[in-house]
This record gives C-alpha cells, structure tokens and sequence, in this order.
C-alpha cells in the first residue's frame, strides 16, 4: 500500500486562501509548498486522548503515533467537509461536533502544511480504518507525558499537544 502521489491538494496561502493546485508528491519532495491539513483531536469523557498508529508504509512520520484524525483537504473541498470525509474514513465516526482550536503552519524537511486543529469529546465506538491506520487506542495524560520526546510521537503531535493541552 502507498499513498497516491498524483492526488491534488490546493496551494494556500497563510490565510489559507487557494492560490493553485500541487499533487500529493510534489507537496511532500521538499518543495515545501504551502497546502492546508485538518486536525481532530479526540477525547472520551474521562479526558483520555485517542491516537492513531501510523502504518509502516506511511511517506510521512511511517510508524508513530499521532493525532487521533489528520488528513489533506482536497482540491474542492473545505475545512469542514475535509473534516467530516477524514473522520469518517479513519476512525469511521459521523456523529461529532467538533470545536476549532484555530490554525498555524507546520513545517518539516518535507512540506509546509497550513494546519486547522479542531478537537471533540467523543464517547462513542472508535473503528480505526484497517486501510489508512495501523490501529489506534485512548491514552491518559500520564502515558503522554512520559513518551514525549522518546520518538513515540510525531514531532507535529508532540507541538501541537504542547500548544494546545
């Protein structure tokens, strides 16, 4: 399995106005052509917080554990549809208000992302999709707490964790 390398994301500005269209591969090359990501931060009613297992075969941070739902907003599509389509496709939820935490820029070697962070509380079932994700579970703050730092986590988690919780 690897992801699509010829899948279109919009080229954003920091305001996140659309300026063109990139494909998955070019975005991710190290050209670092800004293109905008949702975030969905999950938490159950006892404030554990759900993370997926990135799978091996990831062309980005393959293998760690990461924010409950990440994903591409796709050329067409806008914070919120790409929201609700990412939700549902990784952790097969439909049913969740989420609440904006607002948006920064992320940058790694690879790209530049414009990322929208949202979060919610959600107590229902979680079914992490067995093509997208390698799994997933609820961690306690605790648990969190004594990985950071360790290579558990990727590093955009880590920030974003840090800014936010």
């Amino acid at each position: 399995m690897t992801d699509n390398q010829n899948e279109q994301f919009p080229i954003v500005d920091e305001d996140g106005n659309i300026l063109g269209a990139i494909s998955r591969g070019k975005a991710h090359d190290g050209s670092k052509v800004l293109h905008p990501v949702v975030h969905l931060h999950l938490f159950n009613s006892k404030g554990e917080l759900y993370l997926q297992h990135r799978p091996a075969w990831k062309d980005i941070q393959p293998d760690k554990w990461d924010t409950a739902c990440g994903g591409h907003i796709d050329l067409g599509e806008n914070v919120e549809q790409a929201l609700k389509r990412e939700v549902s496709e990784e952790l097969g939820i439909t049913d969740f208000i989420p609440e904006s935490l607002g948006h920064y820029v992320f940058e790694s070697s690879r790209e530049r992302e414009l990322v929208y962070v949202h979060k919610t509380t959600y107590d229902g079932e979680v079914k992490p999709s067995a093509e997208e994700l390698a799994g997933g579970r609820f961690w306690t703050k605790e648990e969190i707490l004594n990985n950071m730092g360790k290579g558990v986590f990727t590093p955009n988690f880590e920030s974003e964790y840090k800014k936010y919780f």
